[in-house]
């Protein structure tokens, strides 16, 4: 028999994220039921509901429908009701944390329950951190987040959407941990009103002004050359003082996700090479001379797909890539059958797996994969590992998946790299949206049970690198680079 679940709510305030928690515990063989207790909450009574009228508000000017934020109907409720005195509960989860249930576990965002105060962290410009604490103890902690901040309701979408995993996560004795250090202000706004949609209606309009001048996104690639025994961004922890060049577009075109590549002493650079007039990226690559780049980028690998990340890779004499192919679903990897310019695919390693900039490390007598999962809501924040004898697979995944929930520190940035007996990788801070921030994390602890990391440096966009975003940081040889936003006018000389 599996663990008997109670999900406690107050009535008519269970709302999408319980079933979908219902749900994914029952997938992990739990018995769950969902039982309403207490007295009804203030919108049943007339009184104030601030994140109804948000909800209601963001949908009529954005047109975004509430799944998991939204109250759910009896009907959608009648297969998970039962009489409370029909069987005993191992474990009482208080969703919305507003009944007196003792020995209860609780969810909380920055230290204050229910979907509201989730609401009300977003509102204030940041991610909540989430917890699942019971009688005192935090029993797991995450920073579930979203690629797109504004609006509210969608931000709140994928905020609810990571704490079903964190909370299932929890229950199966895999409890993740998330950095906890990230601002905490426990006198945020307690309450939302449809001001914060309104305020939404501006940023749009903003946006819709930006999107009509120029081509967005439009990102860049930074590179730079080092002298013999230089520093390098992980050894800094900063960018360079002597900045960054920037490998140039035609405004039509931008690149992305640079990985370079050194052969003896030269240097190659893969990038995405994204169309605006094709909606699509390809893989592409440029020879790297010590004058920089030699020409223009030119296409070395398509898909009937859009392709990103061109995570490459030597092993035993031959060169190997995995571009991302989430939009299909699959790991992919490809082998240089004429390298650079000519790769055809090996093998599939993952089948039904949308997964985000892949990274692969060799680490002891393993291979090692990371990965960001989507799992209903952000790409950026659930963190999956797989490892494999051999690069080609069979790959197998790590039984604590997702290992970490936090926008902060999950997704991959780039190649994973061993220094002074070290594991460090770099990853994307999405705290601020998509690509907002870099981060180089330590792995501290890998293996087929476990996994642990601890941040260890932070990069922000300034004036060594103009912009608001950074995305990637690799190196290969002499060549470092790193990639961010541009603006591309859509009138230009």
């Amino acid at each position: 028999m599996g663990t008997r679940v109670e999900l406690r709510s107050t009535p008519g305030d269970e709302r999408g994220w319980h079933l979908a928690l219902a749900r994914r515990l029952s997938e992990t063989g739990a018995e769950v039921r969902i039982r309403s207790t207490g007295e009804a909450p203030h919108p049943v009574r007339g009184g104030r509901d601030d994140l109804g009228a948000l909800l209601r508000t963001e949908r009529l000017l954005h047109r975004v429908r509430p799944i998991y934020a939204e109250r759910c109907s009896p009907a959608s409720l009648a297969s998970w009701r039962y009489d409370a005195q029909e069987t005993a509960v191992d474990v009482v989860i208080d969703v919305e944390g507003t009944l007196d249930a003792p020995g209860a576990w609780r969810v909380t965002f920055d230290g204050r329950p229910g979907t509201a105060a989730a609401l009300a962290v977003l509102a204030a410009g940041r991610f909540p951190l989430v917890r699942v604490v019971a009688e005192g103890r935090t029993l797991a902690t995450g920073r579930p987040g979203s690629d797109t901040p504004r609006p509210l309701t969608r931000a709140l979408e994928d905020v609810l959407a990571g704490t079903v995993l964190v909370v299932a996560q929890a229950l199966l004795g895999h409890p993740p941990t998330a950095d906890p250090a990230a601002e905490i202000d426990p006198a945020a706004a307690r309450s939302v009103a449809p001001a914060g949609a309104l305020r939404t209606v501006v940023a749009a309009g903003v946006h819709g002004a930006y999107r009509a001048a120029y081509r967005a996104p439009h990102w860049r690639v930074g590179w730079r050359l080092l002298d013999d025994g230089a520093p390098d961004v992980l050894d800094l922890g900063d960018h360079p003082m002597s900045g960054w060049s920037r490998l140039p577009d035609d405004g039509y075109h931008f690149y992305a996700d640079p990985f370079p590549v050194s052969v003896g002493t030269d240097h190659l650079l893969f990038v995405e090479d994204f169309d605006h007039r094709r909606g699509r990226g390809v893989i592409s690559v440029v020879e790297v001379d010590e004058d920089g780049p030699v020409g223009t980028p030119r296409p070395v690998l398509e898909h009937e797909v859009h392709l990103s990340y061109p995570y490459v890779v030597e092993d035993d004499g031959e060169w190997w890539m995995i571009p991302e192919t989430s939009a299909a679903g699959t790991v992919e990897l490809y082998r240089a059958v004429g390298f650079p310019g000519r790769w055809r695919r090996e093998v599939v390693l993952l089948r039904g797996v949308a997964a985000s900039d892949v990274s692969v490390v060799r680490h002891g007598d393993r291979w090692w994969m990371f990965g960001t999962v989507r799992h209903g809501g952000s790409w950026s924040d659930a963190l999956h590992l797989w490892w494999a004898d051999r690069l080609t697979g069979p790959w197998h995944s790590h039984p604590r998946n997702p290992v970490l929930v936090d926008i902060a520190s999950a997704r991959p940035a780039g190649r994973p790299v061993h220094r002074d007996g070290r594991l460090l990788r770099p990853v994307q801070d999405g705290r601020a949206g998509y690509g907002s921030a870099l981060a180089v994390a330590e792995v501290v602890h890998l293996d087929e049970d476990t996994y642990d990391q601890r941040l260890v440096a932070h990069l922000l966009p300034g004036p060594r690198w103009p912009g608001t975003r950074l995305h990637t940081l690799n190196r290969a040889g002499r060549l470092e680079t790193i990639d961010g936003s541009a603006r591309s006018p859509r009138l230009r000389r």
